[in-house]
């Protein structure tokens, strides 16, 4: 049976924990409110770009660069929506930097091992581009020739933002235009609420178009200067926010996820302080009981 000092200073322990854990909840319930806001109201605007793209892209049927102006691969939108055999697929794996996060980023890595899996079945080369260092660190423990892993983005993950999503829009489009990707998929999480989210797989490029797009779009309508110099701006806007939309989703799922993980902990660590207490109580106890029966028994021994 442990001594008193042994169960105090694992109490002591428990309780340093909890400490900890209830301070990470707090701050992650502080960030979850505003990354929630910002990811459900980012959402309306992200699917009229997507609905106004497919009704350009139904309208238009001669897709091509000439008289285009191509300074980045980003500007040359016949190239970016050009449909392709996929042999090659880029894959964007969105996690955290940092872990206690319960499931999230398990969840997240093992979707994506999963899809390469699928890929090498079907004999298509996939290349993995981390978002995160916790997708960075997966994939580099875990290299293999099944996937190829490409160019990592760990601040990013820290705060989504406009100029990030540029960043790695630039970077993909360009293996994209070049002809070393034929398809890029983005690997996240869809936010629910506070207690759940959804690993999904968003096809950004290249885009599909709809039965029933065409139909969207009025006869009358006139473009200025012209449907493919507003689509050269609408394709780089395109994947852009969808890059960034997805690292909004994926940071509210993370904040929510760590919130729930932690209040877990928390409850954990304070049943385990009531056991301890317990046990510390017991142990003191019978300590005490023994002091008495020394106690008696040599007051017997003397009086005898």
């Amino acid at each position: 049976m442990p001594n008193l000092k042994d169960i105090k200073s694992r109490i002591t322990s428990v309780q340093n924990t909890k400490k900890i854990t209830k301070a990470m909840k707090m701050v992650a319930a502080a960030k979850v409110k505003k990354a929630e806001y910002t990811v459900k109201a980012a959402r309306p605007f992200s699917d009229e770009l997507l609905h106004l793209f497919r009704r350009m892209l139904a309208t238009v049927n001669d897709y091509t660069s000439s008289g285009l102006k191509v300074e980045r691969a980003l500007d040359n939108y016949p190239e970016l929506i050009k449909p392709r055999e996929v042999k090659a697929e880029g894959l964007l794996v969105m996690t955290s930097n940092k872990g206690l996060a319960g499931a999230y980023n398990a969840n997240i890595i093992k979707t994506a091992f999963k899809r390469i899996e699928e890929n090498k079945e079907k004999g298509i080369k996939t290349y993995i581009y981390p978002v995160g260092q916790k997708a960075i660190s997966a994939f580099k423990h875990k290299q293999s020739d099944d996937f190829v892993l490409k160019k990592g983005y760990m601040a990013i993950a820290n705060e989504p933002t406009a100029t990030g999503a540029n960043l790695i829009a630039e970077d993909i489009a360009a293996d994209f235009v070049s002809g070393e990707l034929d398809s890029i998929d983005i690997i996240t999480t869809h936010f629910n609420n506070m207690m759940s989210y959804n690993v999904v797989a968003w096809e950004i490029l290249p885009v599909k178009i709809e039965k029933g797009d065409a139909k969207d779009v009025d006869p009358l309508m006139m473009f200025e200067p012209s449907p493919h110099a507003i689509l050269q701006q609408l394709v780089p806007m395109y994947i852009t926010n969808s890059i960034y939309q997805a690292l909004l989703e994926a940071n509210a799922s993370e904040l929510a996820s760590r919130m729930t993980a932690m209040s877990a902990a928390s409850n954990n660590a304070e049943e385990m302080i009531n056991t301890l207490t317990v046990d510390y109580n017991k142990v003191r106890q019978g300590a005490i009981t023994n002091e008495i029966v020394e106690i008696v028994s040599g007051a017997n021994s003397v009086n005898n």
